[in-house]
């Protein structure tokens, strides 16, 4: 049995040995034929990594353009922000103004629809004013009319008083007034106390005729109704009157 064995396994190496020659040849036709398409394809191979590289390279020119623009685009965006933000300041401010103005003008629009208010109030006062002064105007005419016909009856009556009035024995009469000449001596204090205890007083001049008549009856020197005590330097006669030099 083991005789069999042996013979078979001598057999096929017998066998194997005989069909060495064609693997061979294969083997080598195989080679031949691959090297050439490892050639042809590394060949393709550079090619395409070349192409790449041309390609990449314009691709990062186009990003390198394509960041530029972006910055450029991102620096732009912000100053449009800045700008959007002091706009919109400005507009907040703008508003605040115009609020503030609408606030002005109301309140301008009320003080001159109360101005117009006064105005027409003063204007209707003005008028009603106006008709009173128109009135008393009238009046006073009425009155100054009277007053100048009571005092043309005055006169009047005063002349007929004067006609008819007479003074006492050793006074002198003119325009209706009596004067009377003391020949006792004293200061003018004392004098006038003297007229005084007459029922009269010193003179008072109250014109150039009653002046003139005067000096007819004097003839000495004589205290008369004028006086600083008041005040020294302003003279006013006893009747209160201020001295008036024409």
């Amino acid at each position: 049995m083991m005789e069999e064995i042996y013979m078979n396994t001598e057999y096929d190496k017998f066998d194997n040995a005989k069909n060495c020659t064609g693997p061979r040849n294969y083997k080598r036709s195989f080679h031949s034929g691959v090297i050439p398409c490892l050639g042809l394809l590394s060949f393709f191979l550079l090619i395409g990594l070349i192409t790449l590289g041309v390609y990449f390279h314009d691709s990062a020119a186009d990003v390198s353009a394509v960041s530029s623009k972006l910055s450029s685009m991102t620096e732009e965006r912000d100053l449009l922000k800045a700008n959007l933000s002091t706009t919109g300041n400005k507009l907040s401010s703008m508003t605040e103004e115009r609020d503030l103005l609408k606030t002005s003008l109301s309140t301008t629009g009320n003080k001159l629809s109360s101005m117009t208010e006064e105005r027409d109030l003063l204007k209707a006062n003005l008028s009603s004013t106006g008709n009173k002064l128109s009135s008393m105007t009238e009046e006073r005419d009425l009155l100054q009319a009277n007053l100048s016909e009571k005092a043309n009856e005055l006169e009047r009556l005063q002349s007929l008083s004067k006609q008819k009035k007479t003074c006492p024995t050793g006074w002198s009469i003119f325009s209706g007034s009596c004067y009377f000449l003391s020949v006792r001596s004293g200061n003018w204090g004392e004098a006038r106390q003297d007229c005084r205890g007459k029922g009269a007083d010193l003179v008072v001049m109250k014109n150039s005729d009653e002046q003139n008549f005067l000096a007819t009856i004097i003839n000495d020197n004589t205290w008369i109704g004028l006086t600083d005590y008041g005040m020294e330097g302003l003279w006013k006669w006893v009747d209160g009157t201020p001295l008036t030099l024409a």
